[in-house]
């Protein structure tokens, strides 16, 4: 199922099997945030949230290869919002190279859920884990080059026009004057000079992972309608992610840290013999 193009009608999901209410407290102090919707990422093997590291502008966390983690979206608003999910610059969704005019998840107010994999039906999606670069999903199908990122595009809801009330027009205020060709050049060139920037970046910083299309799980949803109050998001936020040695020879990561084990290991943990 494809979203329209249309930002005042658009075809989107309602997760129903995860769909959890948020405490009041919770609810409460998520009203005063500026973010509509908190992304978190979630590992699975333990549940825990996984903590990002701020570096030169943007936010790290770091994966292992074989390890499932789910996208946690929080609704931090009184309001129904529609949020288009993109990995590794794929729609989680569609499967399209991402846009921020595609379809995606409703959350209802002070809603919490988890989203576990690539959807592949409304009864079930592909897991993801991290996978090597070559294994990612989005590598797979000839998309590499936004490998490592994890973002959201969030709109709210339109609201029902008002009943119309009979007035006298006001005047329509003066038009502001159009830029000029100078200011809009040296726009264009910062962009631009921005850009390549990014990308000269990128190219040195090679990917070590991406997300990969992991096992078919159970996660039910359904189709519903939503009409966006706005063309543009209301929200946009990423997550960069890589494997922990990449992250360390960034120097976004101590050094220490990539040979720290994920847990101590322990000469008797207890139980009995289990079958292998």
């Amino acid at each position: 199922m494809h979203a329209s193009r249309s930002f005042r009608s658009t075809a989107a999901w309602l997760l129903l099997g995860s769909l959890l209410a948020m405490p009041a407290a919770h609810a409460a102090r998520a009203s005063k945030s500026i973010e509509r919707v908190r992304m978190e990422v979630v590992d699975r093997d333990t549940g825990s949230t996984v903590q990002p590291v701020p570096h030169r502008g943007d936010d790290w966390i770091a994966g292992t290869p074989g390890a499932p983690y789910a996208i946690r979206l929080t609704n931090t608003s009184g309001g129904r919002v529609l949020v288009v999910l993109s990995v590794d610059g794929v729609n989680a969704i569609s499967g399209e190279t991402a846009a921020p005019s595609q379809t995606g998840y409703v959350l209802a107010p002070w809603q919490t859920t988890e989203i576990t994999g690539w959807r592949k039906s409304h009864d079930d999606v592909a897991r993801f884990e991290f996978a090597a670069l070559g294994d990612s999903y989005a590598a797979r199908t000839g998309r590499p080059d936004n490998v490592g990122t994890i973002g959201i595009a969030v709109f709210g809801e339109r609201a029902p026009p008002p009943v119309a009330v009979s007035r006298t027009p006001e005047p329509a205020p003066p038009l502001p004057p159009a830029p000029s060709a100078r200011g809009r050049s040296a726009s264009a060139a910062s962009d631009s000079a921005a850009s390549e920037s990014a990308a000269s970046n990128m190219r040195v910083e090679r990917q070590h992972i991406g997300t990969g299309h992991g096992a078919r799980e159970w996660a039910p949803a359904s189709s519903t309608a939503f009409e966006r109050a706005t063309r543009s998001p209301v929200q946009v936020s990423t997550l960069r992610y890589d494997s922990v040695d990449a992250l360390v020879s960034r120097g976004i990561l101590p050094r220490h840290r990539a040979w720290t084990p994920a847990r101590r290991p322990e000469a008797f943990p207890g139980g009995f013999v289990p079958d292998p």
